[in-house]
C-alpha cells in the first residue's frame, strides 16, 4: 500500500515510527578500531534467557520488542544457527551490548541487532563494535550489508551509520501495538515516547 500525502491517524493503542533502511558495500567499510581497555567482544552461544535479559536491558528504551515476542523454540533455533553470529560486549565481565549479524540471505550480511545499555553509551564503544560488525560481514563473504533504524530508536543512531559507511536506500512507515500495554514492556518503559489508549 501507498501512504498518500498529509497525516494519517494512528490507532488507538499502537505506535508509528519511520524506518529507513540502509546499506553498504566493503569498499566503504571503517577501518578496524580496538576496543577501550577494560572492554572486550566475544562470539557467544547465549541461551533464550540470557539473550532476552541482554536485549530487554540494551533495546527498552527504544522499545525493541520483536525477540521479546518471538517463541522460545524460535529463538534459540535462530541463536544456534549457523547463520547467526552473535557478539556479546563486556565491560569488566559484565555483558553491556551486543551485535547480532543475519548471514541467512546469500551475499548478505544483515546488521540485525546492535547497540548498547545506556550506561555504556558514550565511552568509545560504538566505533570499535561496528568496526568489529564489518569485519565480520565481509569477511565471510557478503557482498552487501544492511541494517535499518527508526525514529524510535536512539536519535544519534541514523548519523552513526552513516558515518560508518552505510547509505539510506529506502524508507517505510511501521505501525504495531504499543508492547507497554499489556505486552512485554512495563507501561513506564520509554517515556520520551507518548502511550495513548
Amino acid at each position: 500500500m501507498i501512504l498518500t500525502a498529509g497525516l494519517h491517524d494512528v490507532p488507538a493503542g499502537h505506535v508509528a515510527t519511520v524506518v529507513t533502511y540502509l546499506e553498504m558495500t566493503a569498499e566503504a567499510r571503517m577501518p578496524t578500531k580496538p576496543m577501550p581497555v577494560g572492554s572486550t567482544t566475544t562470539r557467544e552461544q547465549m541461551d533464550v534467557d540470557s539473550y532476552r535479559a541482554l536485549f530487554r536491558a540494551v533495546g527498552a528504551p527504544w522499545l525493541w520488542t520483536s525477540r521479546l515476542t518471538t517463541g522460545d523454540s524460535a529463538l534459540r533455533k535462530t541463536l544456534e544457527s549457523n547463520d547467526t553470529e552473535l557478539w556479546v560486549i563486556r565491560n569488566a565481565e559484565q555483558a553491556v551490548g551486543f551485535i547480532e549479524l543475519d548471514f541467512s540471505v546469500p551475499e548478505v550480511c544483515e546488521l540485525a541487532f546492535f547497540g548498547l545499555v545506556s550506561s555504556a553509551t558514550g565511552h568509545g564503544l560504538g566505533g570499535p563494535m561496528m568496526a568489529l560488525a564489518q569485519d565480520r560481514a565481509f569477511g565471510r563473504g557478503a557482498e552487501r550489508m544492511t541494517v535499518h533504524t527508526c525514529n524510535l530508536d536512539d536519535p544519534r543512531a541514523l548519523g552513526f551509520y552513516q558515518k560508518a559507511g552505510f547509505t539510506p536506500v529506502k524508507r517505510g512507515v511501521e505501525v504495531f501495538a504499543d508492547p507497554r500495554l499489556g505486552g512485554p514492556h512495563d507501561p513506564a518503559t520509554a517515556p520520551q515516547i507518548p502511550c495513548l489508549t
